[in-house]
């Protein structure tokens, strides 16, 4: 009995680890999507590849572990926003404002950082590999 218990938690355990979570607010997504303004919105986990939404509102927002790639956030506000383990990669973030923002862990390989604002932002293990990253706060250090 022992036994099925075990392989049936055993199997219970590995489908759980296999299924990712997904918490965002489909409303929240739906709001951005058409709206463009999405202060303080959950998008945790949120598949938005690809999105284009130049000069979003997302101040506040939650996007951890969001996926962003290819998004164009060109003038986004995302002042204060979540976006621990984000996946940015290949994201067009021209003139955006990430003031305070929580970047921990953020994939930014091959993104587009122009001018974006990085004030008081947490940076610490960001990927930069391939990115162009010009008149921003974010750096690889080194000598110039």
């Amino acid at each position: 009995m022992f036994t099925k218990v075990g392989i049936t938690l055993a199997c219970l355990a590995a489908v759980s680890i296999a299924t990712p979570i997904r918490a965002e607010n489909p409303q929240h997504v739906q709001r951005l999507l058409n709206t463009g303004e999405c202060s303080g919105c959950n998008l945790t986990g949120a598949n938005l590849k690809e999105i284009r939404v130049l000069g979003a509102d997302l101040r506040n927002a939650n996007l951890e572990g969001a996926n962003l790639t290819g998004a164009n956030l060109e003038g986004a506000d995302l002042t204060g926003a979540n976006l621990k383990n984000a996946n940015l990669t290949a994201a067009y973030l021209t003139n955006a404002t990430l003031d305070r923002a929580n970047l921990t862990d953020a994939n930014l390989s091959a993104a587009r950082l122009y001018n974006a604002e990085t004030f008081g932002a947490i940076l610490n293990g960001i990927n930069i590999q391939n990115a162009e990253v010009y008149g921003s706060g974010i750096s690889a250090g080194g000598d110039y």
